[in-house]
């Protein structure tokens, strides 16, 4: 994992050579300390088979830091399939597979990462995004409502997870380059 935090990353699609098992150790160590505290993300053990079906679930952006791959996100179209109503509203993205090496985190990489993915979902159309967290995950609640999400509802994904998630929903419309 790149130990360099004073390089700016680049910020690209993720590519079939950026390889699978590299991106599921990183999401691993992203989702370590969460699961230090007893939270069981699908992150904290997905296998690389999951990793590749959640990338191809949506767009995937990967941060990139002097070759090394530091950070990754994925924004989905909507799921008219998916269990969460809103996840399914013609409007929405959502986003998913966010994780930041551990050594990276607290530089902006996060930020940059969901910046490029929120631009990536106005492109395509969205009018909002959503995602879902671990609700005892206290301090990721915080981070997303610093940046302008807003908690909307519960969802149970029990037994992949052994917590009550929160569903938090963000308004694209008056988001820099949204609609007015």
């Amino acid at each position: 994992m790149c130990r360099h935090k004073e390089h700016s990353p680049t910020i690209r699609s993720v590519r079939v050579d950026d390889g699978l098992v590299r991106l599921t150790q990183l999401i691993h160590a992203a989702y370590a300390p969460q699961a230090a505290k007893g939270l069981h993300y699908w992150g904290t053990h997905q296998s690389v088979d999951d990793t590749r079906k959640r990338l191809a679930s949506g767009h995937s952006l990967v941060a990139e830091t002097e070759g090394e791959i530091v950070g990754t996100i994925t924004v989905r179209p909507p799921q008219p399939d998916s269990p969460v109503a809103l996840y399914r509203d013609a409007g929405t993205w959502t986003i998913c597979q966010f994780a930041v090496d551990p050594v990276s985190k607290g530089t902006g990489l996060g930020k940059a990462l969901h910046e490029a993915a929120v631009a990536h979902a106005l492109l395509n159309g969205a009018l909002a995004v959503a995602l879902d967290t671990a609700a005892p995950a206290v301090g990721l609640i915080a981070m997303y409502r610093a940046w302008g999400y807003e908690t909307v509802g519960e969802v149970d994904w029990r037994p992949h997870t052994n917590y009550l998630s929160v569903v938090m929903h963000k308004s694209l419309s008056n988001a820099e380059g949204g609609r007015p």
